[in-house]
């Protein structure tokens, strides 16, 4: 990417609802050409009146750039990248914000623009929805997950990585479809469906509102993501049934031991298994990293292409990246054990 800059780069924003607003407002607010479509009259209406940068046709929107970025709802993705594709150009990057990927993946591999689409999900959010809650700082030190396929070339992978690593502020992680389903159930998918088993069990008590009288940080916390429009919710959930499937099980298990402890007053056993629960939310925040810069030439290579691939499954992010004439430079944190 040496001999093409982030800043001169033509950017395409499809959907403005709260991810694709904020992505929007930091593109605007950082001097990008920017453009940005919405179905929505009301939105668009919005966003002039804010002087932030609409047009009315998709179709202009999308010709002439160099990055486009779908941030319809994820059950809305698929038609998205379908109405697109024919406005394209032939260099021209898509990629979407959506937080299941294998099956939008798989569709892409069905469309024209394959080789250059790549599938991503920055995990960042709020339970708010819309334009007017877009924050254009919603990104800075978030994880940005995205996931090529191999018939994507690496100058086109790189682009993107500087896009969200420069422009965002956000960390980039690179993995497979199927990867990113597996482990976003149980980071993100699995905990809404727990926020809603708590909200929803209060809420056919006998004492709801004895219960909300009382509730402090515990509740609150627990149940923030079910402030999420449900339409979202049901979305990711649907479109990752399979993984969300077959993650909940172990969900089970460790519930059923806390339960069986706490039936048998096993106050050893039930020590352990909080104990092991309270180490590994420790780690969220406190796991020693290491940092090391990752040097490649500026010919394409599999041995690049591995290592982009392996950033996810390892736990680690490239923090920042700088391209020159010679090849290009990632900077990887990592676990250090």
């Amino acid at each position: 990417m040496w001999n093409e800059t982030v800043g001169s780069l033509r950017f395409a924003v499809i959907g403005t609802g709260l991810i694709g607003g904020s992505i929007l407002r930091r593109l605007s607010d950082a001097g990008a050409d920017v453009i940005g479509w919405d179905p929505d009259p009301e939105t668009v209406r919005y966003g002039h009146a804010r002087t932030i940068p609409f047009t009315d046709r998709l179709s202009d929107a999308v010709i002439g750039r160099d990055v486009v970025l779908l941030a319809a709802p994820l059950s809305a993705i698929p038609a998205a990248l379908d109405s697109v594709a024919p406005h394209l150009g032939s260099d021209c990057l898509v990629t979407d914000v959506g937080s299941a990927k294998a099956g939008v993946a798989a569709h892409g591999r069905t469309t024209g623009v394959a080789d250059r689409f790549i599938p991503g999900h920055p995990m960042a959010g709020t339970e708010r929805a819309g334009l007017a809650a877009a924050d254009p700082e919603l990104f800075d030190e978030a994880t940005w997950v995205l996931c090529p396929d191999p018939a994507v070339p690496l100058r086109l992978i790189r682009r993107l990585i500087h896009v969200v690593v420069t422009l965002f502020g956000a960390q980039a992680t690179l993995m497979a479809a199927e990867d990113h389903d597996r482990t976003v159930a149980l980071s993100s998918h699995i905990p809404h469906l727990l926020a809603a088993t708590l909200a929803g069990a209060v809420a056919r008590s006998d004492s709801p509102d004895a219960v909300l009288g009382l509730a402090a940080g515990s509740f609150r916390d627990g149940t923030r993501v079910t402030g999420t429009p449900p339409r979202r919710t049901v979305d990711m959930l649907a479109h990752n049934r399979a993984a969300v499937l077959a993650g909940t099980p172990g969900v089970e298990e460790f519930l059923a031991d806390l339960l069986a402890a706490v039936r048998q007053d096993d106050v050893k056993a039930l020590t352990e298994l909080v104990d092991e629960a309270h180490r590994l939310r420790d780690r969220l925040t406190g796991r020693p990293m290491r940092q090391r810069v990752h040097r490649f030439g500026a010919a394409e290579s599999d041995e690049e292409r591995a290592f982009l691939m392996s950033t996810g499954t390892t736990g680690g992010q490239i923090v920042d990246v700088v391209s020159d004439p010679e090849g290009t430079g990632y900077t990887f944190r990592s676990p250090a054990g």
